[in-house]
């Protein structure tokens, strides 16, 4: 089974999302690669090269190195069907079919937060990060980055100094660690967090590999903080797609004038994320502050609501599926999106609906 699981990320010119859409048709991963040619070319988006690529199982062999990688290393493989693959990024359209983990953290923590920044973090980024994490080390939350030079992994470290758990989204197998002068870090996080990626072993750090990377800090958390960033990097990439998958997006002002406070800056003017300025803000927004937060406390639902239809819709899923992301409800009540925004907001006010973080719904 992990054989073939591997096997169809490894086929050349298919993506995730093109891969999903052959399991689905074909009914499972092993069934795609026992289907005819013919019938893989009539598969919307396969066409004769791609179905070429498939059928050619040469590809197999290198699923089979890899699984012995796996097997020495005590890796975790995750696939996106599977139970355990991280339930947050299980709601991304464009999620990796597979994911490869070692460490302790549970990737489906409660509450989750990845910090981005500049690579040329300054001291006033540095201590920003520094005292932000201390302050939320009595929540419990699992912090996420890339471990990066800067900014990333001053948040690696100041997690692991505040005994959180931190994990490390690599742009490469999980065979090396770059950039290099942060594998020390990387060894001590393995024993208080973890490294994920979806890479396989012997796969480099090129490139085009840093903008993949950053849709798994996006998708996995429930809120992306940006510490510091100029106007153009990996940091705000990393942001927009988290805007795109409906996360919540923090920003830490900075002075006028300064070039890695640009990025920020222009964010929060652009409504492209939230101003930040402490702990205290991000638990008032993400209404983690359980003690202090009247929000938390239960609103008694009224009788006889008369619902609208669109409004009716939302909750049978809420009904079926329990706690939902606004992202499947969007796509199963095949509404169009303000229609669900406002069915929801409806719905809260008449305490029929509760909000969780990361845009998380649950009927009361």
């Amino acid at each position: 089974m992990l054989l073939y699981k591997i096997g169809i990320t490894l086929i050349p010119e298919i993506g995730d999302i093109v891969g999903k859409k052959l399991v689905s048709y074909c009914g499972s991963v092993e069934a795609v690669f026992r289907e005819k040619k013919n019938a893989l070319i009539k598969i919307p988006g396969v066409g004769v090269h791609l179905a070429n690529c498939i059928v050619n199982q040469a590809i197999l062999k290198r699923a089979e190195k890899e699984i012995k990688f796996i097997e020495k290393f005590n890796i975790t493989s995750l696939f996106y069907l599977d139970k355990n693959y991280p339930q947050r990024l299980k709601h991304c359209a464009d999620n990796p079919m597979m994911l490869y983990y070692k460490g302790n953290a549970d990737l489906n923590s409660s509450r989750i937060i990845s910090i981005v920044g500049t690579r040329n973090a300054t001291e006033y980024g540095k201590e920003l990060c520094n005292s932000f994490i201390k302050d939320v080390s009595e929540m419990d939350i699992l912090i996420v980055s890339g471990l990066a030079y800067g900014i990333d992994a001053c948040a690696h470290k100041a997690a692991l100094e505040n005994n959180l758990k931190t994990v490390g989204v690599l742009a490469h197998g999980l065979d090396r660690i770059y950039p290099h002068l942060n594998k020390p870090l990387a060894g001590k996080m393995l024993n208080n967090g973890g490294l994920l990626t979806e890479f396989i072993s012997e796969t480099n750090p090129d490139r085009e590999n840093f903008p993949k990377r950053n849709r798994i800090v996006a998708g996995i958390s429930d809120a992306v903080i940006i510490v510091e960033s100029a106007l153009k990097g990996g940091a705000l990439i990393t942001a927009d797609i988290a805007n795109s998958y409906n996360r919540d997006v923090f920003a830490f002002p900075g002075r006028i004038g300064d070039k890695y406070s640009e990025g920020t800056n222009n964010f929060i003017k652009t409504n492209r994320a939230a101003l930040i300025q402490s702990a205290k803000d991000l638990k008032y927004i993400m209404r983690w502050d359980e003690k202090d937060n009247k929000s938390n406390i239960p609103k008694q639902q009224k009788l006889f609501i008369e619902l609208t239809p669109e409004e009716k819709i939302v909750v049978e899923i809420l009904k079926n599926e329990g706690e939902t992301g606004f992202d499947k409800l969007y796509l199963e009540s095949k509404l169009n999106m303000s229609k669900v925004a406002s069915s929801l907001l409806n719905l809260e006010f008449e305490g029929v609906v509760k909000v969780l973080p990361g845009k998380v719904y649950k009927l009361l």
